[in-house]
């Protein structure tokens, strides 16, 4: 039986993916306090950091809308639920989300409550549907980018979705002149820091600072 041979390291990309892991290598989970398990808050609260990195908006305020919903109780999707619209929007406001918070404040609520009539609140059963990419666009103000950053996220915890290497982890991916495909990508990590890759990549898109850091270290 004819093996599959690994993707061929360099030790130039080697340098490069340890300098991004070490200068930027934490993931947006990790940068809004969420401890990533394959339980249902936690995954939820993933689930609405997602929706507000897909938003034209720095990382950073969405980062800290994040923290302050939580730290409003809204951790899992009967509390969004049960919170009123101007609760949400408050929270929102707290974390200096203030150019879509009406907007997100309804998306919030619906989505909240889809994910109570479609899963009873846990994610773990939109694991086992056959497409959970199709049915993550079902939750509104997700769309195409929120998915993909729930699902570069989630690679933590739900392996079998990885290796997730989206367009904007392979833009950055080309920017330290790293190899774009996802199969090359992986290769250069262990399984467990491909969310920690894929987000530093995403950084190194966003920020050209993050390039010369991460170039100047390697």
């Amino acid at each position: 039986m004819t093996q599959t041979k690994a993707p061929r390291k360099s030790a130039k990309d080697e340098a490069t993916v340890r300098a991004l892991l070490d200068l930027h290598g934490r993931t947006y989970a990790g940068q809004a306090g969420i401890a990533l398990r394959d339980t249902p808050s936690p995954l939820y609260r993933l689930l609405v950091l997602s929706l507000l990195l897909s938003a034209r908006i720095q990382a950073s305020i969405a980062v800290a809308a994040s923290r302050a919903l939580s730290d409003a109780g809204l951790r899992d999707p009967r509390r969004m639920s049960e919170a009123s619209w101007q609760q949400r929007v408050d929270a929102l406001g707290v974390g200096g989300y203030r150019r879509y918070d009406e907007r997100t404040a309804t998306q919030l609520g619906d989505g909240a409550e889809l994910l109570l009539r479609e899963y009873r609140g846990d994610l773990r059963r939109l694991r086992e549907d056959p497409d959970p990419k199709k049915r993550l666009l079902d939750v509104p103000g997700i769309g195409p980018t929120g998915t993909d950053i729930f699902l570069r996220e989630v690679q933590e915890v739900w392996p079998e979705f990885g290796p997730y290497f989206d367009g904007k982890a392979q833009q950055g991916a080309e920017r330290l002149g790293l190899p774009r495909s996802a199969e090359k990508l992986s290769g250069l990590v262990a399984e467990r820091d491909r969310a920690r890759l894929a987000a530093g990549l995403v950084r190194a898109a966003l920020d050209k600072k993050v390039v010369e850091e991460v170039l100047a270290a390697a």
